[in-house]
């Protein structure tokens, strides 16, 4: 298969997008490079290779949680620069 200039054109218009002639011949070069190569891609055999979503083979790598102390509610209202009704007070975002 091979990306001709017509098809950069037409999707450049698509996107909106206002390619010069220089810009067409070499996005028209790329694609096809890239197709190639995916072509190329295709002769492999990977009959014997199993598929997979990720290159490590790696699932859910986490701690367990712990239990542990934690700070009291007045310890960390202590560090609040405002405090309201026993809550962060931060400015206001929205008027």
């Amino acid at each position: 298969m091979n990306i001709s200039t017509e098809d950069v054109r037409h999707v450049a218009k698509l996107s909106r997008l206002n390619l010069t002639a220089a810009e067409e011949d070499t996005m028209t070069g790329q694609l096809n490079a890239i197709l190639h190569y995916a072509e190329k891609l295709n002769e492999l055999d990977t009959e014997e290779v199993k598929p997979t979503t990720h290159v490590l083979h790696v699932s859910n790598v986490m701690r367990d949680d712990k239990v542990r102390e934690s700070l009291t509610h007045e310890q960390v209202m202590r560090n609040a620069p405002e405090e309201e009704d026993g809550q962060f007070k931060v400015p206001a975002v929205l008027e």
